[in-house]
């Protein structure tokens, strides 16, 4: 790993800059030496070149990270055990010390006596018998007693030390975005729950295929301070681990990300006590005070978005509905909602769109047409009619950076319009445009879904694929955007041709 510190006051706070393929224990236990050092940021860990994408899996990285914890927790113990041996021995001899003189006292009784004789017969003048050194036998006594009672005292104090309380002062705070799965929930409890001389603090929290329970402990051993963002993927929370979940999150003052992948909350078949469960989840959700981003992908909650989103008390930023058969009552409330106008990226794709969500949308896209970046649009069933009817209202649009429509049934000519609307945002920088319907095999349906669309082969050959290139090129030229305006239909690399905000 290669590290570039920032410097406040003495090299308090360490933030790495690039990661290698693991992470040394040798940097962990060097840190411990640095007595100055109060924070080690291992957030976004980037590569040696600064692209994006770390050199490291997540997983594996919060897997290190964990062992790397428990480590010098487990070092730190054994230094201590011996610290307490040497002091038990030295206690042992001390002992052993006090033990001989109370013997050498009871065997010189005799001798006190005559002491006490000859110092009547001296007139009283003071005597006593001195012990080698010039120490007296009651001398050597209370030095023995002081000694116990200071070894008393500090076992107390190390008694006290290894209180719960005590061990929560950490000597350096190690902050990391963790991913955590089945298989990794072990040894990322362990490494929260130990005290030790390095204290794991979560920026944003990513887990998969954990039950409401694993993700609720978890949450419970997190210092409350500095969570950011909770990401819960193919889980199957089901709507009652959901409302269990939410009211944990509460505590957590600075949280404003909330992301639901794939989490089992298909709502279409109505079941006994739904309705309250989904009260709870409301309920759960206005406690988040400061949530700004919400991601609810592939839940299937048809008519239920005015019952989620009216509790929360401030306006949405960033809202991701990818996949969640949205109804056109879900677009007529979202429109007029107070989150209409706050939004700066929408992602509204795999919702089938028709005639009746139309004024709908296009109320969304007025509402928010000076404050939207990003505009997700993908699988939408969008046709060449509803693009064009659709086309005024992203034009105006004046601050979009991002619009992604992959994955309709558009003709070469919808895709060419589309294209000529988008060259006139003058702050756009992609647009992930449909493959044609002219480039697809014979015998596609002539209203495809996205499903169909991404599975249909395309027609071999590139005389087809070359002409329709041509006119989009054509286009960026007449409207003099070649070279700022980014035009793609691949689906795979659109993601790294835009640098997208962190969550």
């Amino acid at each position: 790993m290669s590290v570039l510190g920032y410097k406040h006051e003495q090299y308090n706070t360490l933030i790495p800059k690039s990661a290698s393929t693991s992470l040394s224990r040798s940097l962990f236990l060097s840190l411990l030496l640095r007595c100055c050092l109060q924070v080690l940021d291992l957030c976004d860990l980037h590569t040696e070149d600064g692209r994006l994408e770390e050199s490291i899996g997540g997983w594996s990285l919060t897997v290190a990270l964990c062992s790397m914890l428990l480590q010098a927790r487990a070092a730190t113990s054994r230094g201590q055990r011996r610290d307490w041996e040497r002091e038990r021995k030295r206690w042992r001899e001390s002992e052993r010390e006090g033990d001989g003189v109370v013997k050498r006292d009871r065997g010189t009784e005799r001798e006190k006596h005559e002491a006490e004789g000859e110092k009547k017969a001296c007139g009283g003048e003071a005597y006593c018998q001195r012990e080698p050194g010039g120490l007296t036998p009651q001398d050597v006594m209370v030095r023995g007693v002081r000694r116990r009672m200071e070894l008393e005292r500090r076992s107390e104090g190390q008694q006290q030390n290894c209180d719960p309380d005590w061990q929560q002062a950490a000597v350096v705070r190690v902050r990391a975005d963790l991913f955590i799965n089945a298989r990794s929930w072990e040894r990322v409890r362990g490494a929260l729950s130990l005290p030790g001389p390095l204290r794991l603090h979560c920026r944003y929290l990513r887990v998969e295929e954990l039950p409401a329970a694993s993700i609720g402990a978890l949450l419970a051993l997190l210092p409350r301070q500095g969570l950011l963002g909770l990401d819960v993927r193919y889980s199957s929370l089901g709507v009652a681990g959901l409302a269990l979940l939410l009211p944990l999150l509460a505590p957590f003052p600075l949280l404003h990300t909330l992301r639901l992948h794939y989490c089992n909350l298909d709502l279409q078949r109505s079941q006994p006590g739904q309705q309250e469960v989904l009260q709870d989840m409301s309920q759960g959700l206005a406690l988040l005070t400061r949530l700004c981003r919400l991601s609810l992908t592939a839940l299937r909650l048809p008519g239920h978005l005015r019952l989620l989103l009216s509790s929360l008390s401030q306006p949405l930023e960033v809202l991701e509905l990818p996949y969640l058969s949205l109804t056109p009552a879900d677009l007529a409330y979202l429109s007029s909602s107070q989150h209409a106008s706050s939004l700066r990226e929408l992602d509204l794709s795999e919702n089938r769109l028709d005639e009746s969500s139309l004024p709908s949308l296009q109320r969304l896209l007025a509402q928010g047409e000076g404050r939207l970046t990003q505009l997700s649009l993908c699988g939408c069933s969008l046709s060449d009619g509803l693009l064009g009817a659709l086309l005024p209202s992203l034009s105006r649009c004046r601050v979009l950076k991002s619009l992604r429509l992959a994955l309709n049934p558009l003709s070469r000519a919808g895709v060419v319009r589309l294209a000529c609307a988008a060259a006139g945002i003058p702050t756009l920088q992609l647009l992930l445009y449909p493959t044609p319907l002219e480039e697809y095999e014979p015998g596609l349906s002539p209203t495809p879904s996205s499903a169909q669309l991404l599975d249909w082969p395309l027609v071999e050959g590139s005389e087809v694929r070359e002409l329709t290139l041509m006119q989009l090129q054509e286009v960026l030229r007449l409207k003099d955007r070649s070279d700022d305006l980014l035009l793609t239909s691949d689906l795979l690399k659109y993601s790294t041709d835009l640098a997208v905000e962190d969550y």
